[in-house]
């Protein structure tokens, strides 16, 4: 359950500026035109699969494989945790004197590279947790909680972005993040592997 309300709230955090807010700011604000919004997002989505597909070694490089130790929730908490300051940062650059289009579409890959080790981590962690005897239980519940985070996300990132701008996203993104890292302290931690 502590895992599910962590992926909540990180597939919250992720939506919450990517699905609504950055397509139609680059579109209104940056003036990008429909195939150039639409190709860089498919090129981001494409990039985002394959930096999941070498997550586990770099989770495993960052978490101690070498000395038998394989990831557990504090590994979830880390990584959450440096997750959480990139949406902050990328809202502050947009307040600075860099370039805003710079700063955006480098947050994004930086925030694309950070959120896909942490989902494939969290995917890790539930087949991990899952109890022997439930886990198509468990399982099903963990990506319920991935819905909802994302139906969340999209909601809000109509909503705050009409409302407040697309640095109001950012810096709800930046708390959703640390609410996944600070639930991710309360994980179970794995034994050492044999």
């Amino acid at each position: 359950n502590l895992l599910s309300a962590a992926r909540l709230f990180l597939f919250g955090a992720r939506d919450v500026w990517f699905v609504v807010a950055l397509p139609v700011y680059l579109s209104s604000v940056l003036g990008w035109d429909f195939w150039l919004v639409g190709g860089f997002l498919a090129v981001w989505v494409i990039g985002y699969g394959m930096v999941q597909a070498f997550a586990p070694t770099l989770t495993s490089k960052f978490s101690g494989k070498a000395s038998g130790q394989l990831p557990d929730g504090r590994a979830a908490f880390a990584w959450a945790a440096v997750l959480a300051g990139v949406p902050a940062l990328i809202a502050l650059g947009m307040g600075s004197a860099w370039p805003v289009q710079w700063v955006l579409i480098g947050g994004l890959l930086l925030f694309g590279a950070l959120f896909a080790v942490n989902s494939s981590l969290h995917s890790y962690l539930i087949v991990s947790y899952a109890k022997e005897d439930g886990v198509s239980l468990d399982v099903g519940f963990y990506y319920m909680s991935n819905a909802a985070g994302r139906l969340l996300g999209t909601l809000l990132s109509g909503w705050v972005y009409q409302a407040y701008g697309l640095a109001a996203c950012l810096w709800i993104s930046s708390g959703f993040v640390l609410l996944a890292a600070l639930i991710s302290i309360g994980l179970p931690r794995h034994r050492l592997a044999v």
